[in-house]
């Protein structure tokens, strides 16, 4: 039977395999057909990319040819490059992702850098916004939807003082963060919990956490049917689905971020580009805007507590990330 993964192959040297790779995945439709044909051989090979190159005339053994042309065909149907080698980078580090976990988009690197600027800020006492305690050396952090563990990993990373809660609700998720967690040795500051938004969190926290970081679904239910077809084919939809609006999962964190945090303390939140206004709006007129543990209030919840909210924007000038300050 004719098959174009492994038709016209007349030799298994690597400049054979990539160019021969490079024109399947293009036939298929393939936005980065060479880069893609690179990174899955070099997957192969247990090489970066520029050895490819260094080795162009080496001929690989017969189980690694057969892995890769499997994994080019596989890319060839659309399946993610990053299930394919299970591996993403991030922020500099590399993640395990498997089928269970949304790939770690570089959009979302903007949320880790704004935790890490607000953080940081406050340590060294430059926060901009008055209310914000200064000389915070041990920042409670909270992850929610932690998926792969992404976000939570390169945080603790980065602020070695970082104590981490990250939270999903899905068990086979949270796997993939324990394994990261592991892989960039953060276990003894990371704390998984499973379950539904912050309910898994201990009591403990309550009115106590710095910073809540938040990257749940948030494509509107009616645009599911118009994601990349890599993306809704091969991704999670629970971790995409955000309800009507898209907003369905942080119209309920709000106010339980509200519970969580201190004064001062943070709440970050991703969106797609079109839904920052709305989710600000949220944030300060309604949806979380009343205090429901603060001591100086009688048993009904009361305004004593508000947010003040920012928009920042990605690289690509689109709204990405909506901060909101608890005062």
């Amino acid at each position: 039977m004719f098959n174009i993964y492994t038709s016209g192959v007349t030799t298994t040297q690597l400049s054979e395999l990539l160019n021969k790779a490079t024109s399947i995945l293009k036939l298929k439709a393939i936005s980065t057909p060479r880069l893609d044909a690179e990174v899955l051989l070099a997957h192969c090979l247990g090489m970066d990319r520029a050895g490819l190159y260094a080795r162009s005339h080496m001929e690989p053994e017969a189980a690694t040819l057969e892995k890769y042309l499997s994994l080019v065909e596989r890319r060839g149907h659309g399946e993610p490059v990053a299930y394919l080698t299970g591996v993403r980078e991030f922020m500099g580090l590399e993640f395990n992702v498997t089928p269970a976990v949304l790939i770690p988009r570089p959009e979302t690197e903007l949320l880790v850098e704004t935790a890490l600027g607000i953080i940081e800020n406050a340590t060294r006492g430059r926060f901009p916004v008055s209310h914000i305690p200064t000389g915070i050396s041990q920042p409670v952090i909270v992850d929610v939807g932690t998926g792969s563990g992404a976000i939570a990993v390169s945080l603790a990373s980065r602020l070695p003082g970082a104590k981490i809660y990250a939270v999903d609700i899905s068990p086979e998720a949270l796997a993939v963060a324990r394994i990261n967690a592991e892989r960039h040795g953060v276990t003894d500051r990371m704390d998984l919990f499973c379950g539904d938004l912050l309910a898994p969190l201990p009591g403990k926290l309550t009115g106590g956490v710095d910073l809540i970081a938040a990257n749940l679904p948030y494509i509107p239910s009616g645009d599911m049917d118009g994601l990349m077809p890599d993306v809704a084919r091969f991704e999670p939809h629970t971790a995409l689905d955000g309800g009507e609006d898209g907003l369905q999962f942080y119209r309920r964190l709000i106010p339980l971020a509200e519970n969580f945090l201190r004064p001062g303390g943070a709440l970050l939140m991703e969106i797609a580009p079109g839904q920052a206004v709305k989710l600000a709006n949220m944030v300060r007129q309604g949806d979380g805007s009343l205090c429901r543990t603060c001591l100086k209030c009688d048993t009904e919840p009361s305004p004593c507590r508000t947010w003040q909210t920012e928009i920042y924007y990605d690289f690509a000038g689109r709204e990405r990330l909506v901060v909101a300050l608890l005062i």
